[in-house]
Order: C-alpha cells, then structure tokens, then sequence
C-alpha cells in the first residue's frame, strides 16, 4: 500500500511537511507503521498550485529516499496547497505515468488501495471513461481510471457524490464477476481550492487517514508525520473529510454502497 500527505492553508515550503517532519513521508517510505507494507518504494510524486490554473507535477520511479531532486524541489517550492505520494505497487508497472498525484485539468488526485481484481476488470472500467477524459489517461493503474471516472460526474455532482457513484458501479463489476479481493480506497483529491479526503473499504479494513487543522491550516495523512499524537485527528471508515476554502473541514457520511441501493 502507498502512504500519502495533502496540505492546504497558509504558503510553506513543501520541506516542512513533506522531508522535514520526524516521520515524514520519506521516513515512511521506508518506515511505514499503519500500513500493509512497511516500505513504499515503487516512485513517488509531488504535485502542487502555483500561479497557474492547473497544478505542478513530479514524478519518478526512484525510491522517494534516494532522489536528491525531491528535496531540492521540497526546499525551494512553496505552495498553499499540494499533495505529495509515496508509492507501493499493488501490481501494475513502475513508471512515472503510474505515479502517483494524477491530474485532469485544475483536478489533482492520489489513492492508496486497490480495486480487487483490476487484470481482469480494466477493460471495463477505462470503457467508463469519456473519451474527452481518457485522452488524459497517461498510465495503466486502477487509481488513475477511478479518479477519470470520477471526474466524468463532475461538476454534475459534488466531487464526494462523484467519486461515490464511481466506486459504486466498480464494485457492482466486481460482484458481477465474484471477485473475492476487496476494493480499498483512502485518497484525496482538489480542485486547487476545496480539499477532499476519503476513507472507505468494501471490507472491514478500510486504509487509515488522519487530520489536524489549526489556524485555517489542513493537512491530511494516511497516517501521522509527526509523534504528537493528540494534533492528529481519525477520519472514521465510511466517512469523506471536505474541507472547502475559508471553512473549518467537516466530516461527512460516504458509503457507495448505500448509494448504490438507493439508486
């Protein structure tokens, strides 16, 4: 599994949150606690807003630990809200097109999880995406293809309904075809102004992501940079936090198979 961090609020070098922390994201790379795999070495990436509309990338296929760039980027760039990943690969390939944040648009997104049986259901689920959005299809994950399918719901639906009705109707192929494997989803996503974050699992054990706000500052994790435990708050499973610009982040219901029944 990945290990990820989002950050929006006042402008800081992306050092501050992502290198500099005692457990940071390049620590956990190598030293992860709540994780499945201790280390997250298949690539990372740092997206982040700038002056323009859409976000910044980078990505690469090296060890987060071992790229002197990340912390020349890290040290020099400062953001008032960027995303950074490290990666562990549930099967597809290593590249920097598989690396995670994904971006459509002014849309950024990062996951960690996995959609049970993606081999056998990816052709079905790239057929859910609009050709206008698979042109912007870079790589072969499961977490891109949910994202691009999330994405064709919006602005139609709120992002927290979009990415609802998008794991929905994957976890309807999944029981279609008896697929035993779970479909596990901890991830954020932005429009470079309102920050989503998700905690969900088909199963019992939905991947961690914690939060601490202060000051109008956010930043969300799926699991703490640093060891004040108290600062650092549980998003439950089953739950989205939204936090929109300018308005303390509430935590809102989010069960796509409820919706699903409903629908």
């Amino acid at each position: 599994m990945c290990r990820w961090v989002a950050y929006r609020g006042r402008p800081v070098f992306l050092e501050d949150i992502v290198t500099k922390p005692c457990h940071s994201l390049i620590h956990q790379a190598l030293h992860a606690e709540e994780a499945k795999t201790e280390t997250n070495g298949d690539g990372f990436g740092v997206g982040w807003y700038g002056d323009r509309h859409e976000p910044g990338l980078y990505r690469e296929t090296l060890p987060a630990w071992s790229d002197e760039n990340l912390r020349h980027i890290s040290h020099h760039v400062r953001a008032s809200l960027f995303f950074a990943h490290v990666r562990a690969s549930t099967g597809t390939g290593t590249s920097r097109s598989n690396c995670h944040p994904f971006a459509f648009g002014p849309w950024m997104f990062m996951h960690n999880g996995q959609i049970g049986g993606w081999a056998q259901l990816r052709r079905r689920v790239e057929a859910m995406i609009p050709d206008h959005h698979y042109t912007a299809r870079q790589g072969t994950t499961d977490s891109e293809a949910l994202f691009l399918v999330a994405q064709a719901a919006v602005p139609a639906a709120s992002p927290v309904e979009a990415m609802a009705d998008a794991l929905a109707r994957v976890h309807a192929l999944m029981l279609a075809d008896s697929i035993k494997a779970p479909l596990r989803f901890s991830a954020a996503m932005t429009d470079g102004t309102d920050l989503y974050a998700f905690r969900w699992s088909s199963d019992s054990a939905a991947p961690t992501v914690y939060f601490s706000e202060a000051d109008g500052d956010i930043t969300v994790v799926s699991e703490p940079i640093d060891r004040v435990r108290e600062r650092w708050h549980e998003v439950p499973p089953g739950h989205a936090l939204v936090a929109r610009r300018d308005k303390q982040a509430e935590i809102v219901a989010f069960d796509p198979l409820a919706r699903a029944m409903a629908a």
